[in-house]
Order: C-alpha cells, then structure tokens, then sequence
C-alpha cells in the first residue's frame, strides 16, 4: 500500500531532522523510494555522516553509531524485527531511541496473536511495558501466551487510540482506484515421496514436533526439487523466486536450474543486498533464498511466479514472501506454487489456520479506522 512512502512522508513531517532504520538489502529502495515522491533520503552508516536536517537513512547493524539526540523523528521500517530480533537487540532498539520525540514503527505483519510483537511495539513507541500490556490482555497456559477471549476488544479499542491497520486507501475514506490487485493464484503441488515411518507406526502418518518436521523435510527434499525445476523450466521467460528452508534444497536448485542464483546465509551482508538488486532490476531470472533472508521490504513486481520448495509454520515468513511479488504496483496475476509431500501438507493447514486469526486484529483495526474517517 506504500508503506515506504508513508514512512517517508512521516518522517518529512516530524520534525528538521529523521532517521529511518530499516534492513540493509531495502535501504537502496528506501532512497530510491523518497526519489520518486520528491523527498532527498541518504543512506548514512555513522552519526558523522548526518551534516544537517533531512531524512537520513541506516541499517539496523549500524545503529551504535548514531547520537539519537541528533534526531527530531526516528521510524522502525519492516519492524517486525521488534520480535524476529534476540532479546539483546530488542532492548537496544528501544532503549537507543527512548528519548527521541517522535518514534514510529511499520510492518505488514502485526501478529496479533505473538505477544512478541504488540508488546515490543507498544514499548517502543512508549504506550506500555511488556509486561504491564501482556497483564492487561493475554493469559499464559501450556501452549504459551494468548490473548484473553474477553480481552481482544479492549485492546483493540486501546490500540487504535496510537496505532492504525490500512489495507486500501477506502480505509481513510480515499478512492481504491490503481490498488484493486490483479489477484493470486496459490496452488497445492503435493509430491509423491517415500518417507520412513516412525517406530511406533506402520505408516508415515504423523509429522511430528520440530525435529520430525526437520527428518521429513529431508526425506521429502529430492521429490520437492524435481516439481520446483519442472515448473521453471516449463516457463522459461519467467522470473521466479523459490523460497527454501533449507540450505541443501538451495544447493541442489542451484546445481538443477542453469542461470539460478542462490541468495544464503554465508554470504556478506553487501553481497546479499547486490544479489537482491540484481533480481529485482531483472539481471537474474531465478532466485533462491529464505524467507528470513529476503522476505522483507523488497519490491518485486517484475515477477509473478513463486514456489515455496517447502513451508515452514510461520504465516508472517510465508505472508512476507507471497507479498514481495503480490503487492500494488504488480499487473498480473501472481502464481504461488507450494510444494509440499502429503505429509507436510499439515503444516500448510496450520498456516492458513493462522492467516485468519491474524485478519481477525486487522479487520478490527480497519473496523475502527474506518469508523474515524467516516
């Protein structure tokens, strides 16, 4: 919905002086992005570099280096990291920032049902502790923290007095006119692989906690390799991202498809943002990474196809994913390919369970907003 230019717009607004942090492969886009909406961003990596008012730009590596009392305004992009972080980094962030004016956080992802998020958000932008947030709303048993049954719409109440949810420009009373998506296509590729039964069973039918999901996505990783390469080769004039999960599934893609690029781990922080540049300015057709690596910030509206080698059980990782391609700007229809054995098919299940449990916060943010615009 052009987060970025809302951000940049923000920090414009805020104050003689701003600081966006954001993930190193999208501070490039980030500048880019306040090009195209008139605003001069510079991406800076020490304090030093900041020569007077503007809208600067960092990554979230560099941000010891930075005075906040330079700072009229700071913004949080793709900030998730509020929970995807350890607890070391988490707590810098909110307490580097803590006496800056004005702060703000952005994501496409709110969680509402990790407290890891809301609660890391909301004491970051100064409204709560976690602690004193995760009292007043959520209650902890066997499966971890919840939010209370009774509790969702108070907090929704309390959290549209400092946050909104937007999902088109309808939302603030605006015309959707340029934002209605061509639409996407997901389909199911359930491949047939030979996976070894537990001990105690005649037949695979079980997929286990995380190490069972670990041995059967080994099992299961040569039959879901040979569908990802038929489907890229069956459209050779494609892009296509192929999202993997494991480090071997990107080995033998890379080794299978000529021309692929794999995006990894092991790789410098600059090299991954070069690599990620050169899919998206259309010098490489296939790319293979992780969600965790690029699933973030990046505009990809060049490529309408995608294949989950795999899926793990995270709907925001999965989410991120699917968006890099299937975002405004896109004018075609997006194909989603998720390939999986029958087996693992249960964990698709669990993540579509979680794609509605996540709609029910922001159908009650955009509920409120549009209430206000109204």
């Amino acid at each position: 919905l052009g987060k970025t230019r809302m951000m940049i717009t923000w920090c414009r607004l805020m104050g003689d002086t701003a600081l966006i942090v954001a993930p190193l492969a999208v501070v490039d886009q980030t500048v880019s992005e306040a090009g195209r909406i008139g605003v001069t961003a510079q991406y800076v990596r020490d304090g030093g570099d900041v020569d007077g008012p503007g809208v600067w730009v960092t990554n979230y590596e560099m941000i010891d280096h930075f005075d906040p009392g330079m700072f009229d305004a700071v913004a949080l992009d793709e900030a998730s990291i509020l929970k995807n972080s350890d607890g070391k980094t988490r707590t810098k962030l909110i307490q580097q920032f803590r006496e800056v004016r004005f702060r703000s956080a952005w994501t496409a992802t709110p969680a509402p049902n990790d407290p890891e998020e809301l609660t890391s958000q909301a004491e970051f932008l100064g409204h709560s502790t976690r602690t004193n947030m995760l009292a007043a709303y959520f209650v902890h048993d066997q499966d971890g923290w919840r939010l209370k049954g009774h509790a969702v719409e108070p907090m929704l109440d309390w959290m549209s007095q400092w946050a909104i949810a937007v999902r088109l420009p309808s939302d603030l009373g605006f015309s959707d006119d340029g934002y209605i998506l061509p639409g996407l296509d997901i389909r199911s590729e359930v491949v047939d692989a030979d996976i070894e039964p537990e001990s105690n069973e005649l037949f695979a039918v079980t997929i286990g906690g995380v190490s069972g999901r670990a041995k059967v996505r080994r099992e299961t990783m040569a039959a879901r390799v040979d569908r990802a390469v038929q489907l890229v080769t069956a459209e050779p004039d494609e892009p296509w991202v192929l999202w993997v999960g494991m480090n071997a599934e990107g080995d033998l893609l890379e080794k299978s498809i000529p021309g692929a690029v794999q995006v990894h781990g092991s790789q410098s922080p600059e090299d991954k943002a070069r690599l990620l540049r050169g899919f998206a300015d259309g010098d490489i057709r296939v790319l293979i990474t992780k969600p965790k690596i690029a699933s973030f910030g990046l505009n990809w509206q060049h490529c309408a196809r995608i294949g989950f080698v795999g899926i793990g059980d995270s709907y925001e990782q999965y989410y991120q994913a699917i968006r890099r391609c299937y975002r405004f700007g896109q004018k075609r229809v997006v194909r989603a390919h998720v390939i999986v054995s029958e087996l693992e098919d249960q964990i698709a299940t669990n993540v579509a369970r979680k794609e509605k449990q996540a709609n029910r916060l922001v159908d009650g943010m955009v509920a409120r907003l549009r209430r206000g615009a109204a």
